[in-house]
């Protein structure tokens, strides 16, 4: 099935030109192409092309995997239905050698879904100005799955750290009368 092309542009000017699936991915985009016509391509004001680069090929290899997995689910229904079936010791050959290429394509599925999530880990392993555009892309982009993988990369880079701890780690200023300000508005959370 051949899928259309959108042209998207990075806030300093460098397209893309990306699947309509891919670009997809993204419910900021989705809406400007169900709302407008995106034959002009579609302006990402909030998103450099470092950012967009990142963003694309994390929406391909979602794409990738979805694809993946409706395969799957068309494999997973025909065994459930051979399975139900109260003659299945007396299947046909033909149909057991099916059951044995739809069983090999889901244990194939599985590996691929274990495959993103080791991708995953990979892909954020970035240095932490990179992770947070790639935070702020994923809001503005509205990419649930890539907002969700940044913000737990982050939450657990900051775990069990102290605040000093956690300034250090992300070369973050202190501004000490802010901080007091803080700690007496919010007494209760260091008692």
């Amino acid at each position: 099935m051949a899928s259309n092309k959108i042209t998207l542009r990075s806030s300093d000017g460098e397209e893309f030109i990306v699947d309509e699936l891919v670009a997809m991915e993204s419910q900021t985009i989705r809406h400007v192409i169900e709302d407008t016509s995106a034959e002009n391509g579609i302006p990402l004001s909030e998103v450099n092309s470092k950012m967009l680069s990142k963003v694309i090929e994390y929406c391909k290899k979602h794409v990738d995997t979805k694809k993946a997995a409706a395969a799957c689910s068309t494999t997973i229904n025909a065994y459930e239905e051979i399975v139900r079936d109260k003659d299945f010791f007396q299947v046909d050959q033909d149909k057991l050698s099916r059951l044995i290429e739809d069983f090999v394509k889901f244990k194939k599925w599985e590996i691929k879904k274990w495959e993103l999530e080791r991708w995953e880990k990979d892909f954020v392993k970035v240095d932490h100005a990179t992770l947070f555009d790639l935070t702020l892309a994923a809001n503005y982009l509205d990419i649930k799955g890539l907002l969700d993988l940044t913000c737990q990369t982050i939450a657990d880079m900051i775990k069990g750290k102290t605040p000093d701890e956690i300034c250090k780690e992300f070369n973050l200023m202190e501004y000490p009368e802010e901080e007091e300000e803080i700690r007496r508005e919010n007494q209760w959370a260091f008692e």
